[in-house]
C-alpha cells in the first residue's frame, strides 16, 4: 500500500472514534435495561406473593 492509502485506512474521518464511544454506551444501556426489567419482574412477583422461578405455595388448611 502507498503512504496516502495507509493514512486513509488509519483514519476514517472520525466515524471510527464514534464507535469507541457508542458501542460501550449501547452495551451499558442494554445491561441497565435488562437489570431494570429483572428488578420490576421481581417486585411484581413479591407483590403477588411469589418468587420468580418458584412454584406458588399451597395455602395452609
Amino acid at each position: 500500500m502507498e503512504a496516502d492509502t495507509m493514512l486513509v485506512v488509519a483514519h476514517q474521518g472520525g466515524w471510527d472514534e464514534v464507535i469507541f464511544v457508542v458501542v460501550p454506551l449501547a452495551i451499558l444501556a442494554v445491561l441497565l435495561w435488562l437489570a431494570r426489567r429483572r428488578a420490576e419482574d421481581e417486585a411484581d412477583a413479591d407483590r403477588a406473593g411469589t418468587r420468580l422461578g418458584s412454584e406458588p405455595e399451597a395455602p395452609d388448611r
